[in-house]
């Protein structure tokens, strides 16, 4: 095999961190590189080096033997390295087409030429199984579909290399299959990968090589073929992960209760008359492709949008206003679908983002003033219980991996002990011990009584979470089945709007059951 790409002793410190530690890899064409590690391993950092995004203290890269000028992302597009973001890098005032036209053609070039550019854009994002709307604005669409996006724009500009941070981390099953399959036969013909990905199925099913980060060091590299799933969770965090078990439920008075629910025209794709209760003790698990109101139902739970029409009560009285404040007095907490977007002030200090929303307790303020002691005090804790590392009281919540950064909005949002629980994909990107940790989380939560809304697109996660679980698709719910007998085909058919067929088979299952 021919190699195609080397990092060689990269080293990269930010401050007193330091992120990567003489780390060494290599690629060969046709290749597939799985790069695991716990959040803040140092990954991205690795991978943003390569692309030019930041600049090695020390170690060089080198593309086919040539070695590529630090710090110059136009240099390694040049050299054929194409990348897709796990944190978006689109302009969300653009089209898609747009967006993935940027830096395609010459500036002296008097016409455009979008035809060509959108009957492209169509070939890929029908062949790849990424449907986008060419002229949809950014700002318009849902996290799921920007990262379509990101991955439609990484393979428009025809790269040798290409590197994945998380490039399934809201795509369907069906869809990851679909991507990594396309992605295998493209390897076949000599495009070389490199993916970051914390879904252990994804690596042994898609990786020929992993290597594995923990602290800023490569500590482990396996041939998949020679390793196992329970491996590679131990070696990415040190010791063996086990995910928690749901305890049996025991719901109580309703929560929440949502009534003919409708919304167009904000928060992404609309609400056609969405209705349930959530209990207290339960969780009640939303599960749907990315784009069918799932991300609206979230919002306007938690106070971002006042519906068009229909209802909210909350312990059996409406909603006194429909704000973001008066959500929060009245008991409801939220873990948001993006939490660079809506989760964090990533240039306000972590102290600052921990306290942002209680800033009227007494506990944080007397008489106007922020009580600043209590308010690092407070921090300090948080961080310690919720193992957010690479975070300081002081420092910039904007230089914490995305794994740390959802780790402390879930303890910000639990530590105010919320009685209603907005989980929106809350172990989105998180590596296995993470994800673990998030998971006895809102466990806990729901011993102590709360009332959970877990909003996700992992399958395995709705199934091992959910008391009950319900489907979203066209911006309307499923009939709700209980959680112990969902599967992938069952719940697959609900996703995709056939409620019927579904259903049968749910009656089918339950027939058996009562046997």
């Amino acid at each position: 095999m021919t190699r195609v790409l080397e990092l060689d002793g990269i080293t990269k410190r930010f401050g007193s961190t330091l992120a990567n530690d003489d780390v060494s890899l290599h690629l060969e064409r046709g290749e597939v590189v799985a790069l695991l590690g716990e959040n803040g391993a140092g990954k991205t950092t690795l991978m943003s080096i390569l692309f030019g995004h930041y600049t090695a203290d020390s170690g060089e890269v080198r593309v086919e033997g040539q070695v590529l000028p630090p710090g110059k992302s136009r240099a390694a597009i040049h050299a054929g390295v194409g990348m897709v973001h796990q944190h978006f890098a689109l302009a969300a005032n653009l089209t898609v087409l747009e967006n993935v036209m940027t830096g395609t053609e010459p500036l002296w070039r008097l016409r455009s030429n979008r035809t060509a550019a959108r009957r492209r854009l169509s070939d890929l994002s029908e062949r790849f199984g990424l449907p986008v709307d060419p002229d949809a604005r950014i700002a318009d669409l849902s996290v799921g579909e920007r990262q379509r996006v990101e991955i439609l724009k990484a393979l428009y500009n025809e790269a040798r290399i290409l590197i994945l941070d998380e490039p399934t981390a809201v795509l369907t099953t069906q869809q990851a299959e679909r991507l990594f399959s396309t992605l295998r036969e493209m390897a076949a013909k000599g495009l070389s990968i490199i993916f970051i990905s914390h879904k252990l199925h994804e690596v042994m099913s898609a990786s020929d090589r992993v290597v594995v980060l923990r602290g800023g060091r490569v500590v482990a590299e396996r041939a998949t073929r020679e390793t196992t799933k329970e491996e590679l969770a131990e070696l990415m965090v040190g010791r063996a992960v086990e995910r928690p078990e749901r305890p049996p439920a025991h719901p109580d008075a309703v929560l929440l209760e949502a009534e003919d629910l409708h919304l167009s025209g904000k928060g992404g794709a609309p609400l056609n008359g969405v209705t349930f209760r959530l209990r207290a003790g339960e969780t009640l698990g939303i599960i749907g492709v990315s784009g069918n109101g799932q991300t609206t139902l979230a919002g306007v739970v938690s106070g971002l949008y006042p519906p068009d029409r229909g209802s909210l009560k909350i312990n059996g009285a409406p909603l006194r206003r429909h704000d973001v404040p008066h959500a929060i007095a009245a008991g409801i907490g939220r873990i948001p679908e993006d939490r660079h977007a809506e989760g964090v002030l990533g240039d306000m200090a972590t102290w600052e983002n921990v306290v942002l929303e209680r800033l009227w307790s007494p506990e944080f303020s007397h008489r106007g003033v922020v009580r600043r002691g209590a308010a690092r005090e407070a921090t300090a804790r948080l961080l310690q219980d919720y193992d957010v590392r690479g975070a300081h009281v002081d420092g910039r919540v904007r230089l914490l991996s995305g794994g740390n950064m959802q780790k402390l909005i879930l303890g910000r949002v639990l530590e105010a002990g919320p009685s209603i629980l907005i989980a929106a994909q809350p172990s989105r990107g998180l590596d296995e011990g993470a994800i673990a940790g998030v998971h006895r989380r809102l466990i806990e939560a729901r011993e102590r009584g709360a009332g959970v809304l877990l909003i996700s697109e992992d399958l395995d996660e709705v199934i091992a979470l959910s008391d009950r679980i319900r489907a979203i698709a066209g911006g309307r719910l499923s009939p709700a089945i209980p959680a112990e007998r969902a599967d992938a085909r069952l719940l697959g058919l609900m996703m995709a709007g056939d409620w019927d067929t579904a259903r049968a088979i749910e009656q089918e299952a339950e027939a058996a059951h009562a046997l």
